[in-house]
């Protein structure tokens, strides 16, 4: 089993296109509730929609930077990631490099597979976390239970009908550790 988490606005604070590591801040007891999860030996990757490369926005070595930031900020709570998986790409913009309909941007699937094929995962059992309508329709692409948190863009995400819905990643964490339990 595993809970897939989205990174902005999930574990760490909306920032609207983040491209400099030192703004990263993560969303309060985030990093608790991840190390509850290590703790259970319960998975924990992060699948993330990073369109900000094709819009020319920021480069893909930015976001890999961004995620060791995320990486230490989380060691500091003792707390670590599994996984870290993201799509650069869009649809509609940039160069013919990202500008494409691929299989990895949330809610279609690939980063999800991928995950599943390297950890040996039945995505039926696993969490998905987010504040988007995307990552809610991820799960249910899926098969996996999916949780609206209420940070980030959660409180404008409309119309859908989640698994649960909680008000940070912490309180996300502690509803599957109950169900887990």
């Amino acid at each position: 089993m595993a809970v897939f988490m989205d990174r902005d606005g999930t574990i760490t604070e909306e920032m609207d296109y983040l491209k400099e590591p030192e703004k990263l801040r993560l969303v309060p007891r985030s990093g608790e509730a991840i190390r509850l999860l290590n703790k259970k030996g319960i998975l924990t990757i992060v699948v993330s929609n990073q369109s900000g490369v094709a819009r020319g926005y920021f480069s893909e070595e930015a976001v890999k930077k961004i995620h060791r930031e995320l990486e230490r900020l989380l060691k500091r709570e003792e707390a670590y990631l599994n996984g870290i998986y993201y799509c650069p790409h869009h649809p509609e913009f940039g160069p013919p490099k990202y500008k494409k309909n691929c299989n990895c941007r949330k809610p279609k699937p690939g980063m999800l597979e991928k995950a599943a094929k390297r950890f040996n995962l039945d995505l039926q059992k696993c969490y998905i976390i987010g504040d988007k309508v995307e990552d809610i329709k991820l799960a249910q692409n899926v098969g996996a239970k999916g949780i609206l948190v209420l940070t980030g863009y959660g409180r404008r995400s409309k119309k859908i009908n989640p698994d649960h819905t909680a008000k940070d990643l912490y309180h996300a964490v502690q509803w599957i550790l109950k169900k887990e339990s």
